[in-house]
């Protein structure tokens, strides 16, 4: 069977670990800092905080720009997010007690329709929750535009935050993604091109953000002070979100071969868009020149999908659509809204394996498989 995913990890990693083992000094401290520097040289932003999920980071961005919306804070708060995502980017929504208002999606790219979400600012949007999906960047200049328009029709102008799970490596106008002045949480859990065994961070445009989501990540508490003579005063509390050394010197030694990996996910991308162009009943998502996707996976959308997926496993090839639309769990029923693109596109919705580990040999039987269908 070709996996639909797997684990890319250095061979330099245990020894890496072993050493961090060895040393007595498993938590937060100075290889999670060495982790963090790298990051920022390889992303082109420093203001990096690693964090043990990039769950934990799409929730701590939320607190730095929309705060808890519970009692005595802003219970109509609304956050405009896609449901075509993992949960894990709305259920931070709702863990800040904050409520949802559901963007229809784009057919073309499975991003957020941007068109739909000028028309859903209101007063009430606190923050909004833009995710790359498949690692594919949204039109960020065609968002800062409509930012404008809300500045001026609202008189203020919402947070943007980027959920860049998929995306590490992506670029925007040749900026990586992480530099174009709004919040941006990568994940780094098993799967992902860049893996820290698990774990995220948060990049944030400006010091003073970067500062607060330090502090806010450990309780709130300034682990630079002296606690002992000096304790410090905690100002905001805050979360156990931190990243520890163990991980952070697995996230080292993969950082070193990313690019590889990144590269391998791109060019078996290629392959498939040469190679499937055209097919009738089956369509691709869209690729503009201003942007380059990361490819975390490869989406398109087919007729009769059920048969295609059986027609896969058949031959061997692992497929899935990998993230269901999260507007139909009971928990946000609540916020349900017409979103006619989502109701046409989902249900045609599948990813085939196109990972750093699909060989040359794999790939063409995909695209065999593929075209023997129709």
């Amino acid at each position: 069977m070709i996996p639909l995913f797997s684990v890319s990890m250095s061979a330099d990693a245990p020894a890496a670990v072993a050493q961090i083992l060895g040393s007595g000094r498993i938590g937060q401290g100075a290889k999670v800092e060495e982790f963090e520097r790298a990051l920022g040289a390889a992303i082109g932003n420093p203001r990096v905080a690693t964090l043990n999920s990039a769950t934990a980071g799409l929730h701590l961005a939320l607190r730095l720009v929309a705060g808890d919306g519970g009692p005595g804070g802003d219970p109509e708060g609304e956050v405009l997010s896609t449901p075509l995502t993992m949960e894990a980017t709305n259920w931070a929504i709702l863990a800040n007690r904050l409520r949802i208002r559901w963007v229809d999606i784009d057919p073309a790219t499975l991003n957020v329709d941007l068109d739909d979400l000028a028309r859903k600012i209101s007063p009430r949007t606190r923050a909004i929750m833009v995710v790359h999906f498949a690692g594919y960047p949204v039109d960020l200049d065609r968002l800062e535009e409509i930012l404008d328009e809300a500045e001026a029709r609202f008189g203020f102008r919402p947070a943007v935050i980027e959920d860049s799970a998929h995306a590490w490596g992506a670029t925007y106008r040749g900026r990586p993604l992480g530099n174009h002045g709004n919040i941006s949480v990568f994940s780094f859990q098993a799967i992902k091109h860049l893996t820290s065994g698990d774990g995220g961070a948060i990049v944030l445009p400006t010091d003073e953000a970067h500062e607060r989501a330090r502090l806010l990540r450990w309780f709130g508490i300034d682990r630079t002070a002296d606690r002992l003579r000096n304790p410090p005063d905690v100002l905001e509390w805050g979360f156990k979100f931190h990243m520890n050394d163990i991980n952070a010197s697995i996230g080292l030694a993969n950082l070193a071969g990313v690019d590889r990996v990144l590269a391998r996910h791109r060019e078996n991308a290629a392959f498939y868009d040469r190679e499937l162009a055209g097919i009738p009943g089956l369509e691709l998502t869209e690729r503009a020149g201003d942007r380059e996707s990361s490819f975390w996976i490869y989406p398109m959308k087919v007729e009769d999908r059920e048969s295609f997926m059986k027609r896969m496993d058949d031959a061997g090839i692992m497929v899935s659509n990998v993230h269901e639309r999260n507007d139909l769990h009971t928990c946000v029923r609540e916020y349900s809204a017409l979103l006619p693109n989502l109701e046409r596109v989902a249900p045609r919705v599948v990813c085939v394996p196109v990972g750093s580990w699909v060989t040359d040999e794999q790939r063409g039987h995909v695209v065999d498989t593929i075209r023997k269908g129709w």
